[in-house]
């Protein structure tokens, strides 16, 4: 394995990285590429036209084959969506021979019992908000969160005696006919997929890096072009991860209608009201159209934090990344107004802009650092996720590591 292609579909631009996995498990990155969508490409974060957007994924590999000099051959892609379903389910498992030391097969039987439950799960909810019972849903994501044997937190149960295991899972389920998209789409570019991730996990494994004992929490918001996704990490494990299909676009969309614009020109004044480059005669009508969509924009991240029932208080760094993360009014709202007061904060939350060549466990080159900016987490993350899958971590002798082959899809 000599490269990974990291592919980020969204809904406003296609954006891909290709890296090389070193032995201390970093990544270099050797090349990025992006490429825009036109406007029916995607659907709420999903893929709407298979033909025109593997031609946008192809522009995008142009770029950044010829930039590495090397051809991307094997790929991690990413998925969205509001169907994308991340949970966290708590499990107890009381055990026969509590005198007995905990197995690796024992822990594989407890891993396979909690996600049919969490798929079973998943697919209930899909049906129902989809109409369609007979709906197919595939595991894409799964991690283990936090467990505790006999009231005692542990890191490594294996050896272990006790009778009562608590284990805390996130596993994230998509429908089928999405992933089947993907695959399709990898298939058209011959390209291998090794897996596909949900995004705002892979957004969180990018920022974890390699330390499995890692202490990082925070509220981590991908705002992307059609959807937003939500995922909150406490201690270093991921505790779910929720979308909603309000993104970017949607603000250019408010634009629009209400100044009797197209979509192109409600883009430009968009991008000029947050330079401070309009004219009075039109500042403030674009002021009041994204302030409604703001509004409503707001309302969905509190709905969906207001979902993570597991956790008693939210981290107090929010961490924002893709490209409708670029919207200044939005990080403004969300350092200075009251949009938090209903949700278990500990204080004020701060706000800030993940910092990529910041991002443990990357070689970044100078040349690369001015143009990969917050709205490239993504498709770092997914590369984070491709060599999970490939060799899982490097200390085998922790549980997160020897479970690792298993907790991919």
């Amino acid at each position: 394995m000599n490269t990974i292609l990291g592919l980020d579909i969204g809904t406003e631009f296609v954006k891909a990285v290709l890296a090389k996995p070193s032995k201390k498990g970093n990544l270099e990155v050797l090349g990025i590429g992006k490429a825009r969508q036109a406007e029916g490409n995607m659907h709420a974060g999903a893929i709407a036209d298979i033909p025109a957007v593997v031609a946008t994924c192809e522009d995008a590999l142009v770029k950044v084959e010829e930039e590495a000099g090397e051809r991307a051959e094997t790929v991690v892609v990413g998925i969205a969506g509001e169907l994308i379903k991340g949970n966290t389910t708590s499990v107890r498992y009381t055990r026969k021979n509590p005198n007995k030391p905990i197995t690796e097969a024992e822990m594989n039987e407890i891993i396979v019992k909690v996600q049919q439950k969490s798929g079973e799960v998943a697919k209930k909810t899909v049906a129902l908000e989809t109409g369609n019972d007979n709906v197919e849903v595939r595991l894409i994501n799964s991690a283990i969160v936090s467990l505790h044997i006999d009231g005692y937190k542990i890191s490594n149960p294996i050896g272990f005696k006790g009778s009562d295991i608590m284990i805390q899972f996130y596993t994230a389920f998509a429908p089928l006919i999405h992933v089947a998209a993907i695959e399709k789409v990898c298939a058209e570019l011959n390209l291998d997929l090794l897996t596909v991730a949900v995004e705002p996990f892979a957004v969180c494994r990018a920022c974890l890096g390699d330390d499995l004992d890692s202490q990082f929490s925070a509220v981590v918001m991908d705002i992307g072009g059609g959807t937003t996704d939500v995922a909150v990490v406490e201690d270093g494990g991921v505790e779910g991860t929720k979308m909603f299909s309000i993104g970017g676009r949607s603000f250019t969309h408010q634009v629009a209608e209400s100044l009797g614009i197209d979509f192109e020109v409600a883009e430009k004044y968009k991008l000029d009201f947050d330079n401070g480059d309009l004219d009075d005669r039109v500042k403030a009508k674009v002021e009041s159209a994204l302030s409604r969509n703001l509004s409503v924009w707001l309302t969905g991240v509190e709905v969906a934090l207001e979902d993570f029932e597991n956790v008693s208080t939210l981290p107090k760094n929010v961490l924002l990344c893709g490209g409708g993360a670029s919207l200044s009014t939005l990080q403004e709202t969300l350092a200075i107004s009251d949009w938090y007061h209903n949700l278990p904060f500990p204080r004020r939350p701060l706000i800030q802009l993940i910092d990529v060549t910041e991002l443990p466990n990357f070689i970044i080159k100078d040349h690369f650092k001015a143009e990969l900016d917050h709205s490239y987490a993504t498709a770092l993350g997914l590369l984070r996720v491709g060599t999970d899958t490939l060799a899982g971590t490097p200390e085998e002798h922790k549980l997160r590591a020897k479970f690792a082959k298993l907790l991919q899809n």
